[in-house]
């Protein structure tokens, strides 16, 4: 597996992943994080992903020895609209997706230590990322098991009730 950058015509890719990722979740019947509708199903989710192929985001995909996309991973030094800031520069991972046929195989541990790699390079100590923080919190507990550490949890206010979010940080 490699590491590379990633831009427009690699949205596709991206997309897929997401794809995978909510199928797999609603598969568990776990539908709080994404909902149970694919992205490239949904228009407005579409056009958000096409922006993380554009300035001022950074793809990174993780691609197997065959040239697939295997994990993407997207990094700005902007947060997200709902995220509480911080009083110094950070990187924020605004997207991390991994192929879900291959749980397991340290894609996502990849794409985080590519992404500290980012930070270190770019002089930033701080890299930060939120995700869903309800039901089960098994996904709080994934970024735990790669670094991270809890910070706060913040909620939006969505149409089918309360998502529930979690900010995380790696201190470099």
């Amino acid at each position: 597996m490699k590491i590379r950058n990633g831009g427009p015509e690699d949205v596709p890719d991206l997309l897929a992943l997401l794809d995978g990722a909510v199928a797999w979740l609603a598969g568990q019947g776990r539908t709080g994080q994404w909902g149970d509708q694919p992205f490239s199903t949904l228009p407005a989710r579409v056009e958000h992903v096409e922006k993380y192929g554009r300035e001022p985001f950074l793809m990174r995909l993780a691609v197997d020895d065959e040239g697939r996309t295997v994990g993407a991973c997207v990094l700005s030094e902007d947060r997200g609209q709902y995220i509480p800031a911080v009083d110094e520069r950070e990187l924020y991972v605004r997207n991390l997706v991994t192929d879900r046929t291959r749980k397991g195989s340290g894609i996502g541990a990849a794409l985080i230590a590519d992404a500290l790699d980012e930070a270190r390079r770019r002089g930033i100590g701080l890299l930060r990322v939120d995700c869903y923080g309800g039901n089960d919190r098994k996904l709080v507990g994934q970024y735990r098991a790669l670094g991270f550490t809890e910070t706060e949890s913040f909620e939006v206010e969505q149409p089918n009730g309360v998502w529930v979010g979690q900010v995380l940080e790696i201190r470099l």
